[in-house]
């Protein structure tokens, strides 16, 4: 082998030691590394051979590298670099033409190489739990050239551990749960610590567990970290909860070695190893005679240490003299025995009870039988207390029977209580005024005997409930009753029809026709073998229209006993009926059966029972009436349509808003003759002779009461003014209610004044001659020429004349 490999130099023993482990690997490498290397030598070999043969001479390059397993040891921490190794290749002749290179992980910044000597150096302390090893490759260059001289080999530089990292518990504290009185050794649970240092480079890794804090209850193997219980019969009820502290050291527990610890709680489960026990063996109780059934007596506790269901308790009466007249129940929530009242205890018949109670658990534990029994006696003693109870009737409820009708202080009966206290008060009876409102019957305060007040009616109400209260003298307690009074039948009620119809019976009936079966009611009670008898009343016995059979069934048959009926000469028959009970005493009534004939087709179909007027003519028929009515009926329509056609001709009473008022103007084209025609115009057709004396009647209504008229009548038109006159009018016709309530025209027969030529109307002319001088019209201009020629012209002519 050309190589060499140059190991550490001066690091001690542990420097020897690493010289022990290389030459280890020297020896491995002789199978492995070295073995490959011969391999490649033996290759190359071949290939020598094989090319000598063919006439060629090739010579087998040497490779001189060392690529072995490079080792450093982790945290160290000396002055200088740490040298790791060195690397020679064959090729290097000392000369220095050869320069080493290196790459990889960690290449110039963790480890460097001498590129003359090939002298590795780590310049960092390393920890082998960050990075365990290193992949470095070398390779051997041309120094002026860089070329190759050798290919490049990889090699790895493993960090060697060293014992720096304690054993840690990850999981703690830890909790176990163990049940109590187990056996010694079982399993409570384990608990595993790690190293970070090399499992498998010496003992840096190899963990020992022991116990620091827990003796003797408890115990850790050393290898595996399980605990176990190390003392028998351990109690939860003396001690509950234990901390355990728990060792782990490296090194296999020797000295020198790191260790870490941890923190396990371990609690104590609960069984069943103990009976139920109560405190005090006899318990005293007391309960009053006045109690009612279910109210509670009194409480009492078997004690248990046990938890949960192994410390529940149930109780029961194993034995005494008041197994029936009491309970003991369990209150879960405080598991106390609960006795109550199962019925009402009486002091004036027993003053105390003795019973034993057992207190027993619900839930056991077979492993722990043999240590039982698991179950408590104790003696319970009650005493009834005297309490002042209110009277007690000798009966829970009475029921009497009174006959109707019966006088007032008729006795019903009597009821009874007593005191049942040892004194023996004296007892008082009333009736509470709300069972008995109408207050029909009275009791006796000191004998309680019930008596009426009134006479009682069966068929208003048959039965009366009513209460009855005692009550101590000189105490306010008291009890009441129930008192059932039934009111017995006695016959006084008449019988009478069941029903009240009418019996429709044809014309054409023939004699002997069943025609009706009857029967009868009676308020009374119905006794065994009671039945209503029928007949005719006495008055009616005679009468030859109908006959009666008595069926002996509490109904009655009515036949007819003539032939035909007719409605014209009576439409309707009544006959009396008698009707008996055989009751005690007997009663009878007379009730009258109405009978109505009807007109029937040949079929005895019922046509009408209207009774029809006789003046009617025989051969009328129905349709014929029908005829008749109908024309009554077209000719009121006709004279309906008539008079509303005739009141719509009419002129409307008030004028529509729509219309134009200036319709009622009358226009004269005509002027007329002159003051000498007088048959032309005549202004009084223009004025409302209604209204001449300020009356003005609404068209609309009829008024009706006439209003007088206002004091001072129509203004004289030379003496006021017309804006005064208007005004006036208009105020007038405004607070007028019997004015129309419509707009109208007003005539006015005065123009006014102030005017020179005065009024211009020829209307005046009509009824008066004027003698005014019309002269200065002729000095009035062209406009007025017309009228100085009508009325300038007469008078010129006079004067001539």
């Amino acid at each position: 082998m050309s190589n060499c490999i140059k190991m550490w130099e001066g690091l001690g023993l542990q420097v020897f030691l690493m010289c022990l482990g290389a030459m280890l690997c020297s020896v491995v490498a002789a199978s492995v590394p070295l073995e490959h290397s011969h391999r490649h030598r033996l290759s190359l070999h071949r290939h020598r051979e094989r090319t000598g043969k063919e006439g060629q001479v090739l010579h087998r390059s040497k490779r001189g590298w060392v690529w072995n397993q490079f080792f450093v040891i982790e945290e160290y921490t000396g002055p200088d670099p740490v040298l790791v190794g060195r690397l020679h290749s064959d090729v290097d002749a000392g000369d220095g033409n050869c320069k080493y290179i290196l790459s990889g992980e960690g290449a110039g910044t963790i480890f460097v190489i001498d590129d003359k000597t090939g002298n590795i150096h780590a310049t960092k302390t390393l920890d082998r739990e960050e990075q365990a090893q290193y992949t470095l490759t070398a390779q051997a260059v041309d120094r002026d050239t860089n070329k190759p001289l050798e290919p490049p080999s990889e090699f790895i530089v493993k960090v060697q551990d060293i014992n720096d990292n304690p054993p840690e518990f990850l999981h703690g504290p830890y909790y176990a749960r163990v049940p109590e009185m187990s056996n010694v050794g079982t399993s409570v649970m384990q608990v595993t610590a790690t190293d970070a240092d090399d499992p498998t480079y010496g003992n840096s890794a190899r963990l020992v567990y022991s116990i620091l804090q827990g003796q003797p209850y408890f115990s850790v193997e050393p290898q595996t970290g399980i605990i176990r219980t190390a003392l028998p019969n351990m109690d939860r009820e003396a001690r509950q909860e234990y901390d355990v502290v728990i060792q782990a050291k490296d090194m296999g527990g020797h000295m020198g070695g790191l260790s870490g610890t941890t923190e396990v709680k371990i609690t104590l489960t609960d069984v069943n190893d103990n009976p139920p026990k109560f405190p005090q063996s006899v318990y005293a109780m007391s309960v009053s005679e006045d109690k009612v059934s279910g109210e509670e007596v009194g409480r009492l506790k078997a004690k248990d240490p046990d938890l949960g269901e192994n410390g529940l308790v149930s109780y029961r009466f194993i034995e005494g003299d008041g197994m029936t007249v009491f309970e003991i129940t369990t209150d879960t929530d405080t598991r106390e025995g609960v006795i109550k009242l199962r019925k009402p205890v009486d002091f004036e018949t027993k003053r105390a009870y003795t019973l034993r109670v057992e207190a027993s658990n619900t839930h056991l534990d077979p492993r722990f039988i043999a240590w039982g029994p698991y179950k408590d006696t104790a003696t319970v003693k009650v005493m009834v207390e005297d309490a002042d109870e209110p009277p007690a009737f000798m009966a829970t409820s009475y029921s009497f029977e009174v006959e109707e009708n019966s006088p007032d202080g008729s006795v019903v009966g009597r009821v009874h209580a007593k005191d049942t206290d040892v004194a023996n008060n004296p007892v008082r009876y009333m009736i509470p005024r709300y069972t008995d409102v109408e207050q029909f019957f009275s009791v006796g305060p000191e004998d309680g005997i019930i008596k009426t007040t009134r006479p009682l009616d069966r068929e208003t109400l048959p039965w009366h409930n009513i209460s009855v209260s005692a009550t101590e003298i000189g105490t306010p307690p008291s009890t009441s009753v129930r008192v059932n009074i039934k009111v017995k039948d006695v016959n006084d009620n008449a019988p009478e029809f069941a029903t009240q119809n009418e019996i429709l019976v044809c014309e054409n009936v023939s004699p002997g026709k069943l025609i009706e079966t009857v029967s009868a009611v009676d308020k009374d009670e119905m006794v065994h073998r009671q039945y209503f008898h029928f007949s005719i009343a006495p008055e009616a016995v005679n009468n030859q229209n109908f006959s009666l059979k008595d069926n002996r069934d509490s109904t009655a048959s009515i036949y007819v006993t003539r032939r035909g009926f007719s409605r014209m000469t009576q439409d309707v028959y009544f006959l009396p009926i008698e009707i008996n009970d055989n009751g005690i005493p007997p009663m009878s009534s007379t009730n009258t059966l109405t009978i109505r004939v009807c007109s029937c087709d040949s079929k005895d179909t019922i046509l009408s029972c209207n009774v029809e007027p006789y003046i009617l003519p025989a051969g009328l028929s129905t349709g014929a009436l029908i005829a008749i009515l109908a024309c009554i009926v077209i000719l009121l329509a006709i004279v309906v349509l008539f008079v509303a056609l005739r009141r719509q001709k009419k002129e409307p009473l008030i004028v529509f808003e729509e219309e134009d008022i200036r319709e009622n103007i009358i226009t004269y084209d005509d002027e007329g003759g002159g003051e000498e025609d007088t048959e032309a115009f005549d202004i009084a057709t223009l004025q409302n002779p209604d209204g001449a004396n300020g009356f003005l009647p609404r068209k609309d209504i009829k008024p009706e009461l006439q209003y007088p008229m206002r004091p001072g009548g129509r203004p004289v038109a030379n003496s006021v003014d017309v804006d005064d006159f208007i005004k006036t009018r208009i105020n007038d016709a405004d607070n007028d209610p019997t004015a129309p309530p419509y707009d109208s025209i007003q005539i006015y027969g005065y123009e006014g004044r102030g005017s020179i030529a005065g009024s211009l109307s020829s209307l005046e002319s009509v009824t008066t001659d004027s003698d005014l001088d019309y002269d200065y019209l002729q000095s009035w201009g062209p406009r007025f020429k017309k009228l100085a020629d009508l009325y300038g012209t007469k008078d010129f002519a006079d004067d001539n004349s």
